[in-house]
């Protein structure tokens, strides 16, 4: 079969499946060089792709607009006929949700590749169907990698992150008072189950500071400002607030510069993971084989209850979770990244 001339890969949300999603971008480019490549992204996820260096467009789709009575079907008309337009010869759905496997039918492609398991009948839009018999027992990375290893890709997976020099420098001006080590910090999730709470966060950090100095960067969206606010009430070390004050873009500078993250299981952690910085992460209803740090870029800490890792977007058992999994759990891998740090600033000085 011949090379195909245009690519699109279905990935719309959320930030962290994203930020997973980017090996298989690279390695497509690779395999396909000549190719064009477009993603079809979530719009607020859009920045985030802008300037990446191995696509070449992206087709951002307004799930706001598609739900909203009357104009929902306008939109959903409109959309359809813009990916029709495109002429993809090679569609990935890496979603694999009926609302991507319709994206997938509209785009009238001849080849239409997602997984065989993919859930709400996605699988009946696509032909080339991909088996991942052990999808519930290797993290989302490998799992998104199977896509691309059918497709003919070889090789380490690569997370190309896309960094704006702009908000680089500004960054660098804004915290050229803030004493080191920068540690980034994201309290919020979308889950409530996820979030481990602001208490539990500021012991941690006070005895980061207590021991190694530096600067805590607090980040999330605008509805995590509750959350930041009250970690930073809890401490007397060093503290700048970003919440809800970063785009994308500037998210992604600010956390390229910091030494290490500490955060629960959501799309900034993983974001800090994709460009190798250490990351120290509370696992609560989420499992670290399957959507932990990846690779060697973090450690996820789980807690030790029986339902830990259930996947429960609200939780009948109350906080059982959160009282088991202490700071002084997080505390040694914590400890370790400072050190390491630390020595590292101190040979170089």
């Amino acid at each position: 079969m011949p090379d195909p001339r245009r690519i699109a890969i279905l990935k719309p949300s959320a930030l962290g499946d994203i930020v997973h999603a980017l090996p298989v971008l690279t390695a497509l480019r690779e395999r396909f060089p000549n190719s064009h490549i477009s993603w079809v992204v979530n719009r607020g996820f859009e920045p985030l792709l802008l300037g990446h260096p191995h696509l070449d467009a992206t087709i951002p789709f307004d799930r706001g607009a598609y739900r909203r009575v009357g104009s929902g079907l306008r939109y959903s008309w409109t959309f359809t006929n813009r990916l029709r337009r495109e002429r993809f010869d090679l569609v990935v759905d890496l979603q694999g949700l009926l609302r991507t496997g319709l994206m997938c039918a509209a785009t009238g492609s001849p080849r239409r590749v997602g997984f065989a398991n993919a859930r709400e009948g996605a699988t009946r839009f696509y032909t080339h169907r991909i088996e991942v018999p052990d999808a519930d027992r290797i993290h989302a990375v490998d799992r998104y990698w199977r896509i691309a290893e059918s497709l003919g890709c070889k090789g380490d997976k690569q997370f190309v992150v896309p960094v704006r020099e702009s908000e680089t420098l500004a960054l660098r001006q804004e915290l050229s008072t803030a004493p080191r080590p920068w540690i980034a910090v994201a309290a919020g999730a979308k889950w409530v189950t996820k979030r481990w709470p602001p208490a539990q966060f500021g012991a941690l950090l006070m005895k980061a500071q207590a021991e190694f100095g530096g600067t805590v960067l607090l980040v999330g969206a605008s509805d995590d400002n509750p959350l930041s606010a009250a970690i930073a009430n809890r401490l007397t070390g060093s503290v700048r607030d970003f919440t809800g004050r970063t785009s994308l873009p500037k998210l992604a500078a600010l956390l390229n510069l910091c030494d290490v993250m500490v955060a629960n299981d959501t799309g900034p952690l993983h974001l800090a993971a994709a460009m190798g910085r250490p990351c120290v992460a509370p696992y609560t209803c989420t499992k670290t084989v399957l959507h932990g740090p990846y690779g060697g870029r973090g450690t996820g800490i789980e807690t030790s209850v029986a339902c830990g890792g259930s996947y429960l977007k609200s939780c009948p058992r109350g906080t059982i979770c959160f009282d088991d999994l202490t700071p002084d759990k997080l505390w040694p891998p914590l400890a370790e990244v400072l050190s390491t740090w630390k020595n590292r600033i101190s040979r170089s000085a």
